[in-house]
């Protein structure tokens, strides 16, 4: 189909694009912004005054649950609620049963996601076999088959089995996708080491938890010159120690979970299990320090780090339910809420969710250059919602947000020209 969508504010960092615009559309891709093509004759004309043309979001970190663990979500249903949110290229994650740590997982994944046809998705594998921490997995077929990435997350790895996988990344042209965390000094707590922890008779997390393990990772990248990105960090002291790191010309980047940009400490203080997420929340320092990092670039990318659950998975004691939050449908309202709090500036919030995710993918989505697939999104920024856990369209529904009230609200979402959701459907 030929589409132009007219008189929308097309804002997209990328290309330093931020004006009232026409945007023309034809054979799945963008083929002028602001003149129409000669000839062009449309089959379809999308009236867009008043509302925002965004890129379609990059979400660089989310579990889709499929294939093993069907009753917490799936590729169809998660991918369903990314496309409601806007976003349009999802990078999963290979910690699912069994693991994404051979061609055939990432065959599947990948059939999946094409069946169910809301959005891309790119695949993180297996850093080793299983996600063992012992033999490191086939990198080479793992990158045949479609993998953009390896990594071990929060899965125990020998710092000398890490070197080694880090090395033959390197050599594959793989990135490796590493979340610090120190397993020794992590043991079995489930909130920041601190007075709220104590007071609550919780087991602590101690910062250098994370800090100890930046400092391992960091010596192992300059060590190997493995390109490296470290995800999910929720200390001020880390962000530092990577913004040195990145000064001194390492081959890192680093992301942050949205909700780590809101939350505290203090939003556990009541035993509350939709707080319960790893690494922990920690304090408003290192809430400020997080801030700032994806203010001054340390920190580029802003991530979902979705993890729906069934709904008894958080309904034990605190100390027993499982951590994460259930976040595609609230990353880009948050990332647009640190823009309205005086954050970000409005171009920044979108840039950590569109082409700062996209250029550490090492992908092509995140724009709306010309000639590139036509991924986006249209965006009414005058409508006012309060959010309600109940509408979600993801399978899982633990989030902390109920009842938060946001500015915005996704219309309709394009994956290469075709819609995928669209708010009167």
């Amino acid at each position: 189909m030929k589409i132009s969508i007219r008189n929308g504010h097309i804002i997209d960092p990328a290309n330093d694009l931020d004006q009232v615009a026409d945007l023309f559309i034809e054979d799945d891709k963008i083929v002028s912004i602001g003149t129409q093509p000669d000839g062009f004759s449309d089959d379809e004309t999308i009236d867009a005054s008043g509302h925002w043309i965004l890129p379609g979001l990059v979400d660089l970190g989310a579990r889709l649950r499929e294939p093993g663990q069907e009753h917490k979500g799936s590729i169809a249903s998660e991918s369903r609620a990314a496309a409601a949110s806007g976003i349009t290229h999802i990078a999963c994650l290979p910690d699912t049963d069994p693991v994404i740590d051979s061609p055939a997982e990432v065959d599947f994944v990948l059939q999946q996601a094409e069946e169910a046809g809301y959005c891309q998705i790119s695949i993180i594998g297996a850093l080793t076999l299983e996600l063992e921490g012992r033999t490191l997995s086939e990198m080479a077929a793992l990158r045949q088959a479609g993998c953009i990435g390896v990594g071990q997350f929060n899965i125990p790895c020998d710092y000398s089995v890490l070197r080694h996988s880090m090395e033959y990344a390197a050599s594959q042209g793989l990135t490796v996708y590493l979340q610090p965390q120190d397993n020794s000094l992590l043991s079995n707590g489930c909130a920041h080491e601190g007075a709220i922890a104590t007071r609550l008779g919780l087991p602590p997390i101690p910062e250098a938890a994370e800090t100890a393990s930046i400092g391992a990772l960091l010596a192992l990248i300059e060590q190997t010159g493995a390109r490296s990105h470290l995800c999910r960090l929720s200390t001020a002291r880390g962000v530092n120690m990577v913004r040195q790191a990145r000064a001194e010309g390492l081959p890192v980047t680093a992301d942050l979970s949205a909700h780590q940009a809101f939350l505290t400490e203090m939003d556990i203080s009541d035993f509350n299990s939709l707080c319960h997420v790893l690494p922990p929340l920690r304090t408003e320092r290192d809430r400020d320090g997080l801030r700032q990092g994806l203010f001054d670039g340390t920190l580029q990318v802003l991530c979902s780090d979705h993890q729906p659950h069934e709904l008894d998975a958080k309904l034990a004691p605190f100390p027993s339910t499982e951590p994460g939050i259930s976040g595609l449908e609230t990353l880009l309202p948050l990332a647009l809420r640190l823009s309205e709090e005086g954050v970000l500036s409005r171009s920044q919030a979108i840039a950590r969710v569109t082409s700062g995710p996209a250029e550490v993918l090492g992908i092509d989505a995140g724009n709306l250059t010309i000639g590139t697939s036509a991924d986006l999104c249209i965006f009414d920024p005058g409508h006012s919602w309060e959010f309600d856990t109940e509408a979600m369209l993801s399978a899982g529904t633990n989030s902390p947000f109920g009842g938060w009230s946001f500015n915005g609200q996704v219309l309709r979402t394009l994956l290469a020209g075709d819609t995928v959701y669209d708010i009167k459907l």
